[in-house]
C-alpha cells in the first residue's frame, strides 16, 4: 500500500489566495499535441521526458519560461492529450505561444461545447449525467468499475458499495442514431425496445463526425449488449405540450411522437476495433 510521508495540507488551488502557487487548467488535445508541446522547448531532455509522460501521470516543468505542470490527462478521447496547469498570469502568453507553435499543424481554439462533443463521442462521463446525478449513477454502473479499488482495507464505503451493486440494474450504454437527420435528441428523451418497453434515458448526446447523433443512455442492462436495437423518443422542450392524446381520437393534421431507431455500440470507442 502507498502511503504519504509526513504531513499535508489541502488548499484550493484556483483560489487567489493560494498566491504563486495558483493554477488554471489548459487541456492541449489531439494527435499533434505532444509536437506542439516539445515546440515549447529546446532542451532535448525536455522533450524526451514530456514523451515518456505515461497516462493520468504529469511532471513539474518549465517551458517557455513559463513554471507548469504537465498531466497527460483529458476529456476528449484521443491517445494523446494533455492538461497545462500554470498561474492564470501566463495563460494569456501560454495561449498564445500554442496557437504560435501550432498553427502548421492545425491547432484550432476549442470552447467546452466542443470538449463536451468530443467526450460524449468517447463516451466519458460527465458529473450528474453519466455519474450521480438525477440517476445516481455509480462509477460501476457509468463503466469505471476498476477505479472502484475493492480490495484497499481502508475503503470505508466496500460493503455498502457492492450491496447497493448487487441490486442494480441499469447501466450507461452507449448509441448511435440509424439515421442522419432526426430530430435532436436530448438528456431525459425516453429510451425503448423494439416491443415498446420502457427501459431508461437518455443522459447525453452529440453529432459524431458522421453527422449522426451519438450519445449514452441509463438503461436496463438487459439491452446493453452491442448491436441491440432501440428505439428513442426525442421529446419537445419542457414548456412544449407534449402532442400525445388517443389514437382513436385523432384526425387528420393531428402529430404524434415517433421514436426513432437507434443502435447500441460498444461502451468505449477503443473496444470497436
Amino acid at each position: 500500500d502507498k502511503q504519504i510521508e509526513g504531513e499535508v495540507t489541502i488548499r484550493d488551488l484556483k483560489d487567489p489566495s493560494s498566491g504563486e502557487d495558483q493554477r488554471v487548467d489548459m487541456a492541449l488535445q489531439g494527435p499533434s499535441s505532444l509536437t506542439i508541446l516539445q515546440r515549447l522547448t529546446d532542451e532535448s531532455r525536455l522533450k524526451d521526458r514530456l514523451a515518456r509522460i505515461a497516462r493520468t501521470e504529469f511532471i513539474e516543468t518549465e517551458l517557455a519560461g513559463i513554471d507548469v505542470i504537465v498531466s497527460r490527462t483529458g476529456y476528449t478521447g484521443e491517445d494523446v492529450a494533455y492538461e497545462l496547469y500554470l498561474h492564470p498570469d501566463n495563460a494569456s502568453k501560454m495561449w498564445n505561444l500554442l496557437l504560435e507553435r501550432g498553427e502548421d499543424l492545425g491547432i484550432k481554439p476549442a470552447g467546452l461545447g466542443a470538449r463536451d462533443s468530443t467526450r460524449t463521442e468517447a463516451g466519458l462521463p460527465l458529473y450528474g449525467h453519466e455519474l450521480a446525478g438525477k440517476h445516481d449513477v455509480s462509477p460501476t454502473g457509468a463503466g469505471f468499475a476498476p477505479y472502484v479499488k475493492l480490495h484497499k482495507p481502508y475503503f470505508i464505503g466496500r460493503q455498502a458499495h457492492l450491496e447497493r451493486e448487487a441490486r442494480r440494474t441499469m447501466e450507461i450504454i452507449r448509441f448511435r442514431m440509424k439515421a442522419k437527420g432526426v430530430r435532436a435528441i436530448r438528456p431525459g428523451d425516453a429510451v425503448v425496445s423494439r416491443r415498446g418497453e420502457y427501459i431508461g434515458a437518455v443522459t447525453s448526446c452529440a453529432l459524431d463526425v458522421e453527422g449522426y447523433q451519438l450519445g449514452m443512455a441509463y438503461a436496463n442492462r438487459r439491452y446493453t449488449q452491442e448491436g441491440t436495437k432501440l428505439r428513442i423518443f426525442p421529446l419537445p422542450p419542457s414548456d412544449k405540450e407534449l402532442p400525445e392524446m388517443d389514437k382513436r381520437e385523432l384526425v387528420v393534421g393531428d402529430k404524434v411522437l415517433v421514436a426513432e431507431e437507434a443502435v447500441v455500440l460498444p461502451r468505449f470507442p477503443m473496444e470497436e476495433v
